[in-house]
């Protein structure tokens, strides 16, 4: 066990080392190179509280998000929902369920959204409004399949339809996610990697007016450049430091992330859990701009006509932007 806790600790420590030297350097000047942002938004409380650092323990209906692989270490048939009050008046919101299958195969389906709510139209000759509105809407709806091939190593993929539409423009792709999850026997450690949003570019199609003086407004049809996804590459361990039964248990957990259209960074989190029914989590994300203080949150379980139903609670803080608040509901079936 003293072995396991140091290596752990050099794994933890060792972490900007693989960052700077093993994985590519975008930087930050490769910020805003690709579309379809809201993928990179944590949709569920516990994730965001924990600082995002949840690809090797996402242990509910969100591993459909994080990690297919984790999707075939849930039991019976389980559903999840999640609300963000995100902010300026936009909403977040995520539905997932997962069914388990024979032979360790399980099947999930998820859907994410995300409104921006009604927006005043403005040009620069009604700076005031124009009396129209529109409004920004986001989807993500996909299947996963994911198979525990042993009771150390599973695998998950997920097939991922994508569109953001605005303005009367709508950018469609499709995307996938890959993950693998290996316990390391029965230490309490495991490890993750998981590949996100990778796959076909998008291309906006639709029709802009562009009001000009004296004349009529100029429609713009097809002078869009296509996007691509964020992908990332996601490197996570957690470990298990102390596991008595169910009566109490603390894991750590750390990550490491490479985006495709920014700087690496790495995450870490924990979680206390009092009897498998009261949770405490944390979370920090290093090199994130904005972020000034750890992500926390909190879930409970309870018992309800012999099946589990938690509640979870996560809370993030960003500098300049202020507070983003986000509530899930897990329960099986």
């Amino acid at each position: 066990m003293k072995r396991l806790i140091v290596i752990s600790l050099l794994l933890l420590w060792t972490i900007p080392v693989v960052q700077a030297q093993l994985l590519p350097t975008f930087g930050g000047e490769q910020a805003g190179t690709s579309g379809f942002q809201f993928l990179k938004i944590p949709f569920d409380a516990r994730g965001a509280a924990l600082g995002e650092t949840v690809v090797a323990d996402a242990n509910d209906v969100s591993a459909l998000i994080w990690n297919p692989a984790l999707v075939s270490h849930l039991d019976g048939f389980q559903a999840g929902f999640h609300h963000t009050s995100y902010f300026v008046d936009v909403s977040l919101d995520f539905a997932g369920v997962t069914w388990a299958l024979p032979q360790g195969i399980s099947l999930g389906a998820t859907l994410q959204t995300m409104n921006s709510g009604k927006m005043d139209v403005t040009t620069e000759f009604e700076p005031a409004g124009t009396g129209q509105t529109f409004r920004l809407i986001d989807v993500a709806a996909g299947l996963t399949l994911s198979q525990r091939l042993t009771d150390l190593f599973s695998y998950g993929v997920t097939t991922k339809y994508i569109q953001e539409s605005v303005a009367g423009l709508t950018a469609k792709s499709v995307v996938f996610d890959l993950g693998i999850h290996y316990s390391v026997g029965s230490t309490g450690a495991r490890m993750a990697v998981a590949f996100r949003n990778f796959g076909l570019d998008g291309r906006p199609e639709g029709t802009i007016e562009r009001p000009v003086i004296a004349d009529d407004p100029i429609k713009i049809e097809s002078d869009f450049v296509a996007m691509t996804a964020p992908t990332t590459f996601h490197l996570g361990f957690a470990y298990d430091v102390f596991k008595q039964s169910k009566a109490n248990r603390l894991t750590l957990l750390a990550q490491l992330n490479n985006p495709n259209d920014n700087a690496e960074y790495w995450t870490t989190g924990a979680e206390f859990g009092w009897n498998e029914t009261f949770f405490l989590r944390a979370g920090y994300r290093f090199g994130i701009e904005e972020v000034d203080a750890p992500s926390m949150g909190a879930g409970f379980r309870v018992p309800v006509a012999g099946r589990d139903l938690q509640i979870d609670y996560g809370f993030n803080r960003m500098e300049r932007l202020g507070n983003v608040h986000r509530f899930g509901l897990n329960f099986s079936l």
